[in-house]
């Protein structure tokens, strides 16, 4: 598993993202990560490489095998910014982060 908190970005675009990875091998998930358009694929992208890194060092697992067989990215703290505005006012902007989760397993032969 690898968790990548208070990455910054929107939750719907990064869940985007990792919906079209989730199921699929490392290795294709890798090579499809790289080629697509959003810049929130690289973040995604490196928590994957992290967690078959994970399973490869921590639990011997085979890399060749492994598959992501959960990977979710949830909200996480809304940065706050102020912004001048006409007439001595002041608008609220709001930079959304998110909490990237990706679990890997060894397919069963």
């Amino acid at each position: 598993m690898a968790l990548a908190r208070n990455i910054r970005g929107s939750t719907k675009k990064v869940q985007l993202v990792v919906d079209t990875v989730r199921g699929k091998r490392v290795e294709d998930a890798v090579n499809i990560l790289r080629v697509l358009p959003s810049p929130q694929a690289l973040k995604v992208l490196k928590v994957v490489k992290s967690a078959a890194a994970n399973a490869e060092n921590n639990f011997q697992m085979d890399p060749a095998r492994l598959r992501i067989v959960k990977a979710a990215a949830e909200a996480g703290p809304t940065l706050r910014r102020m912004r001048a505005r006409a007439r001595g006012r002041a608008n609220m902007i709001r930079k959304p982060t998110c909490h990237i989760r990706v679990v890997v397993a060894e397919e069963e032969d």
